[in-house]
């Protein structure tokens, strides 16, 4: 029996298994650990099955912005804090992210450096000072705003610049301080210490790191250090805070589209894979993965059903998008424009 083309194209459409369609995860900077995250995540997601397509963003705002648009972006790598921030803020649509956000895996810390004048020697000392906060929708940003909301520290002047280019404000005493989240060591804190420029040095005496010890900040943030294995030119270990970058998306547990069905398939085969696979991951991938626990306890946030669900069965049902593969029922349920 001959088919014609239509009956081709049909078959191919409600038989084609919809883990062939790739599901968007956003992460961060080109260079970061985010993004080599996300390519270790699609590897091993790629072996069982699930297409993973990795793109590179700003930072945790950034990502839940994209997150919230219609861009092909289901889950994302974010820092643990973005839930403070999120229902803290202004804007409405980020106050109704907020609640659909579910909590796939906790991943690793990341420490929160404040690396200031030595004139500054805590946090209030800030008060009525200029400080770089890192550029706009990046994590540090984030970090230091939701930091400042928290204990009420209201600076003169936020800069919104590169984190490198504030720790040259500060040497130059052009800024007060400069936020840095980051998991410790960071190479570049190291390297700058290490230098042999006599100039350098000299700028060097007159900076150090802020402790951060507000008890108000263990609401949202863990206690951490900064201590003199991480870095060997600090004196005495320097009590700061930590985030802990998370493996997020929102809620897709809902079975009210197809959308949304085969989403919630493609986590749970996400998440089967980074379970079936962590000691590869450990071994042969990110040095960071040695330090994720999959079962680590994240107080505060909703559990994902889908990823945290049973082996789910293949969803062949086919999925509304329009010709750039764009899907829009996402975008509709957080911005209520359908």
């Amino acid at each position: 029996m001959r088919l014609n083309y239509l009956t081709i194209f049909l078959l191919l459409l409600f038989t084609h298994p919809l883990s062939a369609e790739p599901i968007g995860m956003v992460t961060g900077s080109k260079t970061g650990t985010y993004l080599q995250f996300g390519k270790d995540i699609a590897a091993i997601s790629k072996k069982s099955g699930t297409y993973v397509l990795v793109s590179p963003s700003k930072g945790s705002i950034d990502n839940i912005k994209r997150m919230m648009s219609r861009e092909n972006a289901a889950f994302a790598i974010v820092q643990s804090d973005v839930l403070g921030y999120l229902s803290k803020s202004s804007n409405p649509k980020f106050r109704r992210a907020a609640k659909r956000l579910r909590l796939i895996f906790p991943f690793y810390n990341e420490e929160v450096h404040l690396f200031a004048r030595k004139e500054i020697q805590t946090l209030n000392d800030l008060q009525g000072k200029t400080i770089v906060v890192g550029p706009k929708s990046s994590g540090t940003n984030m970090t230091a705003w939701n930091i400042l909301k928290i204990t009420g520290v209201k600076p003169a002047k936020r800069l919104n610049l590169a984190v490198n280019e504030g720790i040259k404000l500060v040497l130059k005493n052009k800024a007060d301080a400069v936020f840095v989240v980051a998991g410790k060591p960071r190479p570049g804190f190291s390297n700058l210490f290490n230098t042999s420029k006599k100039s350098v040095q000299a700028m060097l005496q007159q900076v150090h790191f802020v402790p951060l010890n507000d008890p108000s900040l263990l609401t949202e943030y863990e206690r951490s250090d900064l201590s003199t294995q991480d870095y060997s030119f600090i004196q005495t270990n320097v009590p700061t805070i930590a985030v802990k970058a998370l493996l997020v998306s929102f809620d897709f547990s809902s079975t009210k589209s197809s959308y949304y069905r085969q989403r919630c398939q493609q986590l749970n085969g996400i998440a089967n894979a980074i379970r079936q696979n962590i000691n590869t991951l450990r071994l042969k991938h990110h040095k960071k993965w040695n330090q994720v626990d999959l079962n680590g306890d994240m107080s505060g946030w909703t559990i994902d059903k889908c990823s945290h669900s049973v082996q789910m069965k293949n969803n062949k049902r086919p999925v509304r998008s329009n010709k750039s593969g764009i899907d829009y029922d996402i975008a509709c349920s957080f911005d209520g424009s359908c």
